[in-house]
């Protein structure tokens, strides 16, 4: 199979490679509008998709840098492959293409981390069953079980974009100067000095019992974690750190977050995980800052 029998989306900007329940890009024009003038290194502890990433490279306000974390190791591989190794992945992911419609290659491949010696597979393999699945599970959906294993669904898809070179290929530039980290956030985003800017976008505090969706890691992400991560939300405005926090508006986010903050804004997000198909739409979001946008 060759490159040009792809169906690859128009070249441009980067923007994110990957799926990611709660990912910002329907949101960032929020998120810009309320970013700091100035600011130094950029850290985005909870990467996912890294949507606001992308758009801070495309329009050159990474001046300083930055540093992109998270808890899940193999996303984070995704990242240092296409960093440094986006051509070989580009081939792995077209190998994929061909078996794009098969449930029992999904279920195959699927089933890796569950064998003996996963870890030991060569990252690009690993980077691209990572992406060949968040491409062809259900609803694009990234979910571990408490073992850490990939569980979501096979998705019946008529023709999912399994390798869009362009974009890797972008994502890749965009990354070369970048510090990837495994790793808790407040660990990640205790790196950070005065003046520069953090951007968390952690597991949402659950609006419902069928709207929550924590597994990214294999562990839930749960309240004392968001009390945790409102702690470091204000040891970092003490230390003179830009925080801007994205959340559900919930009691708890509300409770939690509002008076750490210089500034809050409730918006309105398109949010389309929910199992029951009927109460998905928009919902209500909470955006702090530690500082007047």
């Amino acid at each position: 199979m060759t490159q040009s029998s792809l169906t690859i989306e128009a070249a441009g900007t980067a923007r994110p490679f990957i799926k990611w329940a709660g990912g910002k890009s329907q949101l960032l024009p929020e998120l810009v509008r309320r970013l700091p003038a100035r600011f130094g290194r950029y850290f985005e502890p909870f990467v996912g998709g890294a949507a606001l990433f992308f758009n801070l490279y495309s329009t050159s306000r990474l001046r300083a840098g930055a540093v992109l974390s998270d808890y899940n190791p193999e996303l984070i591989l995704c990242y240092k492959v296409i960093r440094d190794d986006v051509e070989t992945l580009i081939e792995a992911l077209i190998e994929h293409h061909q078996h794009r419609l098969s449930s029992d290659y999904f279920l195959e491949i699927r089933n890796w981390d569950r064998q003996p010696g996963f870890a030991d597979r060569p990252p690009v393999v690993r980077a691209a069953r990572t992406i060949f699945l968040n491409r062809t599970c259900y609803n694009g959906l990234y979910r571990l079980n408490r073992k850490g294993q990939f569980n979501a669904p096979f998705g019946y898809y008529k023709n999912p974009l399994i390798c869009d070179p362009d974009n890797l290929r972008a994502v890749s530039s965009a990354l070369q100067d970048v510090e990837l980290r495994i790793g808790d956030f407040a660990d990640v985003a205790g790196l950070a000095q005065a003046g520069d800017l953090v951007y968390f976008d952690p597991p949402y505090v659950p609006v419902s019992a069928t709207a929550s969706f924590t597994h990214y890691t294999g562990q839930t992400f749960g309240p004392d974690d968001q009390r945790r991560l409102a702690e470091t939300f204000s040891t970092l405005r003490e230390r003179g750190v830009f925080v801007m926090l994205s959340n559900s508006y919930t009691p708890l986010a509300d409770e939690l977050f509002r008076s750490r903050a210089a500034h809050t804004a409730i918006v309105l997000a398109s949010r389309k995980i929910n199992c029951d198909g009927r109460k998905r739409g928009n919902v209500e979001e909470l955006i702090v800052c530690s500082y007047q946008p």
